[in-house]
């Protein structure tokens, strides 16, 4: 099924697979996501729409197998706080349900913090936009197209660190 994602990528001439997977209404996790499409949990991405202490909306994207560091995140976005938007802020902001968040297509272009790590795969899988679809592309072209809309994607350490 194509999304508003994949044909935002499909105006930039960028190459992806479309996976598809069946979707439980109460489970979110990024782990069970990637198991179902077959690929490592920390090659899987979740997109969270946050907001900062300025209450401009960021979004962060991490590997489906980690946590986000939100004093990483604040420190990446130059303020003070980060914080995780409301559920209920999430559709109206961003034109995505929970669990379909994606920066590409989104309502409004948020600038993007993205984890270090996307850089170490040959592929990585993002929300499609819609739950039950997972769009699997380069990390490249993750950036080139985060990039080409009037927000931007930063590269950064975004992930708690693993305790001893």
């Amino acid at each position: 099924m194509k999304t508003n994602a994949a044909r935002y990528l499909d105006s930039l001439g960028i190459e992806y697979e479309l996976r598809e997977y069946a979707v439980d209404p109460e489970e979110f996790s990024a782990v069970i996501v990637a198991e179902k499409i077959g690929m490592p949990p920390e090659q899987v991405f979740k997109t969270l729409l946050c907001v900062t202490s300025e209450r401009e909306h960021v979004f962060a994207v991490v590997p489906g197998s980690e946590e986000l560091d939100f004093k990483k995140l604040a420190r990446a976005a130059g303020t003070r706080k980060a914080e995780m938007v409301s559920l209920k802020d999430v559709e109206p902001l961003t034109g995505y349900v929970r669990g379909g968040v994606t920066v590409f297509g989104a309502k409004k272009d948020f600038p993007a913090y993205v984890d270090e790590t996307l850089e170490l795969f040959d592929v990585i899988s993002v929300s499609a936009g819609t739950r039950g679809t997972q769009i699997v592309m380069s990390p490249a072209d993750y950036l080139r197209a985060a990039n080409s809309g009037k927000a931007s994607a930063t590269i950064a350490a975004l992930t708690k660190d693993a305790r001893p």
